[in-house]
Formats: structure tokens, C-alpha cells, sequence
């Protein structure tokens, strides 16, 4: 993804904020807006924002996850068989 070309100015949303609003779906690419020459904002279609913030859950989760096995927070695979199965066990008590 080259963001390079789409980059433009405030003045450029002004102009063609319908064109602009009316084609983003078909560009997968952010288009960014600039105001001062600093980059001020990103305009994105819903759909690839969706899976970016889909994206992002998914690595804090990893994250998340990489910290428990770091701290020692973790049990063997039968022990959570176990665990799973002994509170299956318990809760279907007729």
C-alpha cells in the first residue's frame, strides 16, 4: 500500500467531499488529509476500517496472550481438558 498517492489537502476534501465520499468504497486505500502540510486526518471506507479494527482485536489478543505465557499464567492442554470436563460434569448434576 503506497500512501503517498493519497495524500491531499484539506482544500481537495472541501471541493470533492461528495466524489470523494461517493468512491471510497471502491479504493481500499485511506486517503489522507493534510492542513498545514502536517497529516490531519484518514478517510476510510467502513468496510476495510471493520476489518482493521477486527485486525487490531485480534493482535492485542496475541499480545494478551504472549504476557500470560511470559508471567507463567498458562496450564498444560489436559489440564484445561480436565478443568473443562469437571465443570461440564458438575453443571449437568441432575
Amino acid at each position: 500500500m503506497k500512501l503517498s498517492n493519497n495524500i491531499k489537502p484539506i482544500s481537495f476534501l472541501k471541493a470533492h467531499a461528495a466524489d470523494i465520499i461517493r468512491n471510497i468504497g471502491s479504493h481500499q486505500d485511506p486517503l489522507i488529509i493534510t492542513q498545514n502540510g502536517e497529516a490531519k486526518a484518514i478517510i476510510q471506507d467502513i468496510e476495510s476500517f471493520e476489518k482493521d479494527r477486527e485486525t487490531m482485536a485480534m493482535l492485542k489478543i496475541l499480545a494478551l496472550g504472549n504476557q500470560q505465557i511470559e508471567d507463567g499464567e498458562v496450564i498444560s492442554a489436559p489440564e484445561a481438558l480436565d478443568k473443562i470436563r469437571t465443570k461440564k460434569r458438575d453443571t449437568n448434576v441432575v
